[in-house]
């Protein structure tokens, strides 16, 4: 009976942070029915929301990027570390080159208990040269990565979300490598 909980709660962590991701997604695209209507100006609500929003000009910087074969390239949005022990990276892989392109099975890696499940980024790693350690993503129990599985092919500018769950390092560890197989390696400061 434990092992069934840990299971559906292993999915539901991995549902709850797909979840999580689309709804933040749809809230940034906007577009309604008045979006062609000109807008008044209006001093009451420049008082409410005086703070300069992400959309005005100005773009947040990606926390990295890990640049892949055949003009892959992976953008990291945010690794967040949370209350429940783990570090989650989000991001977007992206078909930067000019033709069709399918995910490299070698990004799963190379355990056999991860390749079974579908192509993954289950071969991703954080690393934590200061305290000497390698964190490998996690699996729930029934041995599928807690990261996206089962990619398309991706056409020429076309890309997905993506997101990989990690053990968190200790508190102090603020930056880490991030490697993936066949991607440049890059370092990325944990939040949170």
């Amino acid at each position: 009976m434990r092992m069934r909980f840990t299971a559906q709660a292993g999915r539901g962590m991995v549902t709850l942070t797909i979840a999580a991701g689309l709804a933040l997604g749809a809230a940034g695209c906007g577009g309604g029915q008045d979006d062609d209507k000109p807008k008044a100006p209006s001093s009451a609500s420049k008082e409410a929301d005086s703070g300069p929003r992400a959309q005005e000009g100005r773009s947040e910087a990606p926390a990295a990027e890990l640049k892949g074969p055949d003009g892959l390239l992976l953008t990291v949005s945010a690794v967040e570390r949370d209350a429940g022990g783990f570090v989650t990276v989000n991001g977007t892989l992206k078909n930067d080159g000019g033709k069709t392109v399918n995910v490299p099975a070698q990004l799963s890696g190379n355990e056999t208990e991860i390749i079974r499940n579908g192509r993954s980024l289950g071969g991703a790693t954080l690393v934590d040269s200061r305290g000497k350690k390698r964190y490998y993503v996690l699996r729930d129990t029934d041995g599928r990565p807690l990261t996206t599985t089962n990619f398309p092919a991706l056409k020429s500018g076309e890309s997905l979300p993506v997101f990989m769950q990690f053990p968190t390092p200790p508190a102090g560890t603020t930056e880490v490598s991030l490697q993936l197989p066949m991607f440049s390696p890059a370092t990325v400061t944990v939040s949170g």
